[in-house]
């Protein structure tokens, strides 16, 4: 079920969205960086929460198909503005109910959303349920508890909208992915944005 005030702030929010992203266009690289060599050519993959498609043009070259989705239509609109691609497709979708076939992918990314989800032990039943066994998940996400307190930024992010539902650090992500059936491969911090990015690489058990 789609949080409406969330994405009221999202779709409102999406005209802004990229030009925002630039100034971390360095910290995506890195992430990027990190998750490529896990990607094939032979590769389907499903990215939620994929915003305005900061990862979605760079990465979605290194695999057979790229599907990436968002909640917000306006994202979705934002996104197709940059260019679609014979690999690369963007379509609406909500993370915690999919319309996805049961182990229809090879990997599935969420970038920095399961953090501001209100349910997001609802999004990792669906991304267990679309992955194929032994499938790879890439979950790069702000951990607002590892380095320095950041409350000046979140009372700022809070004021303008931005709803936060979840803190962890890396050990407390790391425990959380494991919930859900997965496997943890690796895990690197990346910093220099808004907080540091746990990039969390794990497989479905």
């Amino acid at each position: 079920m789609i949080d409406k005030s969330n994405k009221k702030f999202w779709d409102k929010f999406a005209k802004l969205y990229t030009p925002f992203m630039k100034k971390d266009k360095g910290v995506y690289d890195k992430v990027c960086n990190y998750i490529r060599p896990h990607l094939n050519k032979d590769m389907e993959v499903l990215e939620l929460a994929c915003g305005s498609g900061q990862l979605s043009f760079s990465l979605s070259k290194h695999t057979k198909s790229w599907i990436a989705t968002d909640f917000s239509e306006q994202m979705i609109l934002e996104a197709k503005k940059r260019g679609e691609y014979e690999k690369l497709t963007f379509e609406t979708a909500d993370a915690v109910a999919l319309s996805y076939s049961h182990e229809k992918f090879d990997c599935v990314l969420i970038a920095n959303a399961l953090h501001i989800m209100p349910k997001p032990d609802e999004a990792m039943k669906e991304i267990y349920r679309v992955l194929k066994s032994n499938g790879t998940l890439f979950a790069p996400t702000f951990l607002w508890k590892e380095g320095k307190q950041r409350k000046m930024i979140k009372r700022l992010m809070s004021i303008i909208g931005f709803k936060m539902y979840q803190e962890w650090d890396k050990k407390e992500f790391e425990d959380f992915i494991k919930e859900y059936g997965f496997s943890v491969v690796e895990m690197k911090l990346v910093y220099g944005g808004l907080a540091p990015i746990g990039v969390m690489i794990a497989y479905k058990k």
